[in-house]
């Protein structure tokens, strides 16, 4: 937990680092590829400190109020976050369209060069490191936040490579055209960003291959019940919930089946360490019954 927030301090520092020197070298240019840059890494800035708190939020064990804990603060992170790109994507766009329209000489084009490319190193680095921490933690606002820097760090590339081109060939049209391809493409990455944020907002349930995994966790221990239905999977941030009902032999004793359950919740958990199993024990007569019933 110390170290996620730690990670999430170390991108709230260098988004704001690098947010100003962009802010500068942009206005001291006049390049609107660097201002736009400056807006997206302001996005990225404010996505961090987004991060920083949801993250605190969901690790709040439950209470009264939220017996299923916060786990979905990250989800509604992840959420605002990629509306967020959205945003500074339609931002850098009409800046753009105003440059093509208006264009002016940049000045200093080696100083916005090399800015974009400290940018993109710092950046880049930042960003595996959060993104192997999102993994490892399964947390979507970190896993979106990694999203941003690793954008950025494309964006900062392709702006130095339009500041270099119209140095080399004059041609003023490159920079905002470059500008708006840098946004349409922040934008692409949103959308799947969005994908996987929203859902569990829904509480939409696992993928394919997670519940997959979660059965046959379950099928692997076949020879000691008769069978299980009603099977249901969500997610809310680094959270799994699972629960089921299992049908058990008639002579099975309560002792028996519950540490049968209680084998049955731990190995699903060597998968999904958060997970929270509810298993509904049933016993095989009551199947019969209810089968005869219909």
């Amino acid at each position: 937990m110390k170290s996620h927030t730690n990670i999430t301090l170390l991108s709230i520092i260098s988004n704001l680092t690098m947010f100003i020197l962009k802010l500068i070298v942009g206005f001291l240019t006049g390049s609107v590829a660097i201002i736009s840059e400056a807006i997206h890494t302001s996005m990225d800035l404010f996505a961090s400190i987004l991060t920083f708190f949801s993250i605190q939020i969901a690790r709040q064990p439950a209470d009264k109020k939220h017996p299923y804990g916060h786990g979905k603060a990250e989800n509604l992170s992840g959420t605002v976050e990629t509306l967020l790109i959205y945003v500074a994507g339609i931002w850098i766009i009409v800046e753009c369209i105003d440059k093509l329209r208006h264009p002016a000489e940049i000045t200093l084009p080696f100083l916005g060069i090399g800015v974009m490319l400290l940018g993109a190193v710092v950046n880049g680095i930042v960003g595996m490191i959060v993104k192997r921490a999102a993994e490892k933690a399964g947390s979507v606002a970190m896993k979106s936040n990694a999203l941003h820097l690793t954008t950025d760090v494309l964006t900062s590339l392709g702006v130095a490579l339009s500041l270099l081109l119209v140095h080399y060939t004059g041609l003023l049209w490159l920079d905002p055209v470059i500008g708006m391809l840098t946004a349409l493409y922040i934008m692409y990455e949103a959308t799947l960003l969005l994908k996987e944020s929203f859902p569990p907002l829904m509480d939409s349930r696992l993928s394919p291959k997670e519940e997959r995994l979660i059965e046959d966790t379950i099928n692997s221990y076949h020879a000691h019940f008769i069978d299980y239905h009603d099977f249901r999977t969500r997610k809310a941030g680094t959270e799994v919930y699972v629960d089921f009902h299992l049908v058990v032999p008639h002579d099975m004793t309560v002792g028996n089946a519950h540490r049968l359950c209680d084998h049955i919740e731990n190995s699903i958990k060597k998968h999904f360490a958060l997970a929270e199993v509810l298993i509904h024990i049933e016993p095989e007569t009551e199947l019969l019954i209810s089968n005869f019933s219909h």
